[in-house]
């Protein structure tokens, strides 16, 4: 069931599935219950570029601070339970735009029907989430041992469940933190589930690993087509999940929008602090509205060449630099000038 057949699934204003846009998706690492801080990590993390948010609910009193929370933000709100069916519900009241359980941790089916009826009261959808480390026993034992397959058998057992209920109002996920083996669950359940698939290599790591994994993960999974909405799991600031997610995205065109910087690995030519400049353009271009690619080149002598597939880029030298269109070199500046005279053309820039 490739994206632009899921069943279409509404999270807050945000339109999941049936060919929507991907979603990209981040988790805070606040405290729930400190209202003020999780709001402000949700502020930085819309800046970036999030535009799904979910967060750990373990207790009533952040149950409650969903509410609060929800008047200073500006996207949906995910609330994640585990085991306690009645956070979930009050999870909901509170204002959450979608939920996310495991219905084998919450406890019998009267408890999982309480849920579902007042997420189908309030109009609210629900994750269903399978982790490879918290996979049923019994499927453990007949795959002989974690496996795809089971992964696949524990959701859409899972899915029939809140089906059986009388809710179709569905998000699925299943992670691993085994790339392959995600990537081989996502295949079978694509072929299976009508419902918008949320993909992520679970516990990838840490920023290197974790970027690592997950391209590899998410690349092969979402250039199938499948996949509504992505996260990109890492040890380490959050906002650094949302710029991956959409380099990922983009990098697939799957996404457009945006400044591509693209740069050389500097060699034995390189006169100039390339890598430090190419940080520098890097971080200078987050907030320019533009959608072109950019090149910062290490020596003049390749510079243009390598620079022709770009809109714009700068090529360094001995204490100057080039400014270069389409592999055309527009003028020389001083090294010191680069990056300024980058940023103004780019601001002033006229297709």
């Amino acid at each position: 069931m490739y994206r632009e057949a899921t069943k279409k699934i509404r999270i807050g204003d945000v339109t999941i599935g049936g060919g929507s846009p991907i979603a990209i998706q981040s988790m805070t690492n606040t405290k729930t219950e400190d209202v003020e801080a999780t709001a402000a990590q949700i502020e930085a993390l819309e800046s970036a570029g999030c535009e799904i948010i979910r967060l750990a609910v373990p207790t009533m009193e952040a149950a409650r601070a969903i509410a609060k929370i929800k008047e200073k933000i500006h996207i949906p709100l995910v609330a994640d339970i585990h085991f306690d069916y009645r956070l979930a519900i009050a999870a909901i009241e509170n204002g959450a735009d979608k939920i996310r359980i495991n219905p084998g941790n919450i406890g019998d089916v009267g408890r999982v029907q309480a849920v579902v009826d007042k997420a189908k009261e309030y109009g609210v959808p629900i994750r269903v989430g399978v982790n490879s480390g918290s996979l049923e026993k019994p499927l453990v034992e007949r795959y002989g041992g974690v496996t795809a397959e089971g992964l696949v058998e524990s959701a859409m057992d899972k899915v029939h469940m809140i089906e059986s209920l009388g809710y179709d109002n569905l998000v699925v996920s299943i992670k691993s933190s085994d790339v392959m083996m995600c990537v081989k669950a996502h295949e079978r359940i694509a072929r299976e589930c009508p419902y918008p698939l949320h993909v992520g290599i679970t516990e990838a790591g840490t920023l290197l690993a974790g970027n690592i994994k997950s391209s590899i993960g998410l690349g092969l999974i979402l250039n199938q087509g499948i996949g509504d909405t992505i996260r990109v799991s890492l040890t380490g600031d959050p906002v650094e999940e949302i710029r991956s997610a959409k380099l990922i995205l983009k990098t697939l065109g799957l996404r457009k929008g945006g400044i591509e910087v693209v740069s050389c690995p500097t060699c034995g030519r390189t006169k100039i602090d390339l890598i430090g400049l190419a940080n520098q353009v890097e971080q200078m271009v987050e907030d320019i509205p533009l959608n072109i690619k950019v090149a910062v080149m290490g020596c003049a002598v390749n510079g243009p060449g390598e620079a022709k597939e770009a809109d714009i880029g700068i090529a360094g030298g001995i204490g100057e630099g080039l400014l270069i269109r389409k592999g055309e070199v527009v003028k020389k500046v001083r090294e010191d000038q680069l990056l300024e005279t980058l940023r103004q053309e780019l601001l002033n820039w006229d297709e």
